[in-house]
């Protein structure tokens, strides 16, 4: 998984941008899993037009339908692993799992709140929002 996390790295630093799909200019969390589905060569299906809040379970129902992606249990996540996650009530956001470190796990991810793209120790409580846990199957 070590082409995950650095096609995932590659987003680090990039401003944060609602529905940015630009490395360099605008990512959103989604916009860093496309790059990353991108560079890896695997098949994806690009959704836009969504909300910045998606609601009815809209992100949910995006990664269930991704070619590339197959749900795995929480309790088996890794490094290289996708992650759905709420924020308030509904899953609104996408992660990457990074390498740990120190014992724990780390995240890659756009962000508004931190304003761009960046990796950082998934704490307590961003554990606690992990809705599905998701896998990317092997570039052939």
């Amino acid at each position: 998984m070590n082409a995950v996390i650095a096609a995932a790295r590659e987003c680090l630093d990039t401003p944060f941008k609602h529905q940015g799909r630009v490395l360099g200019k605008g990512m959103d969390c989604a916009g860093v899993l496309v790059h990353v589905l991108g560079r890896l060569g695997l098949p994806f299906d690009d959704t836009t037009g969504y909300p910045r809040t998606p609601y009815d379970g809209m992100l949910e129902k995006i990664l269930n339908a991704q070619p590339a992606l197959t749900e795995v249990a929480k309790a088996d996540m890794t490094t290289g692993d996708v992650l759905l996650m709420r924020v308030t009530f509904a899953p609104q956001h996408i992660a990457i799992v990074s390498e740990p470190r120190y014992g724990h796990p780390y995240i890659i991810h756009g962000s508004s709140d931190h304003g761009g793209c960046v990796e950082h120790r998934l704490d307590d409580l961003a554990a606690f929002r992990i809705v599905r846990v998701y896998r990317l199957m092997e570039a052939e």
